[in-house]
């Protein structure tokens, strides 16, 4: 568990279009390209072993723009392949805010950023009392059969609201922006109002990209 004297001010960021992770949530990612390699051997050095996720986008002015809101996730597991490459795993931290990119040499973008009003990414897990659980698993269900997806119902219906809400979110494939609504929704059932809706509109023949403007 981190604390909140364990967040650095600067943070390395890996901008990843539809990678999403959520706090108390994790993500596995794979790592290849020279810089990210770069990243992950600087970031083993550090005592926090934070790397951010933010989801980058095309501004009116080109590419490389990316989201003012991020997740952070500590790297608590990794493996290197025979070819030089690494398997590793974030487990989610806290959101936040970015306030600048800081220019430097590395190899890859890092960002000083604020954690100011995250505050409930470092609490307990999280509950969604208004939660109708049979409505949402039956358009759940709907959902991954018309996109020709299975999941392991048994662990679905164990799943407490938080890991069932926040592993969704991250799985189904929805568009980045949609994902980045998902990121930014301020408590867990605003999320889960957010991927019903997406879910929803997906069942009726919409796009993520209409749905989120």
């Amino acid at each position: 568990m981190i604390s909140s004297t364990d967040l650095p001010d600067v943070v390395p960021v890996f901008p990843l279009p539809g990678a999403l992770l959520l706090p108390r949530a994790r993500l596995p990612l794979h790592l290849f390209e020279p810089r990210y390699l770069a990243m992950l051997d600087d970031v083993l050095k550090t005592s926090n072993r934070l790397i951010g996720m933010v989801q980058p986008y095309e501004g009116p002015d080109g590419a490389g723009k990316l989201h003012s809101i991020g997740c952070a996730g500590k790297v608590t597991a990794f493996s290197e392949t025979e070819d030089g490459r690494y398997m590793i795993t974030l487990s989610g931290a806290s959101r936040f805010r970015i306030a600048e990119e800081v220019e430097g040499f590395t190899p890859y973008r890092r960002c000083k950023v604020s954690w100011d009003g995250f505050d409930r990414d470092l609490g307990p897990v999280e509950k969604d009392g208004h939660f109708d659980r049979p409505a949402f698993m039956d358009a759940l269900g709907r959902y991954l059969t018309e996109h020709g997806l299975s999941t392991d119902w048994e662990s679905l219906g164990e799943a407490e609201d938080e890991l069932l809400i926040n592993s969704l979110s991250m799985l189904c494939p929805f568009e980045p922006e949609d994902k980045q609504a998902l990121l930014e929704a301020p408590s867990l059932t605003t999320r889960r109002e957010t991927l019903t809706t997406l879910i929803e509109f997906a069942l009726r023949g919409g796009s993520g990209e209409e749905v989120m403007q």
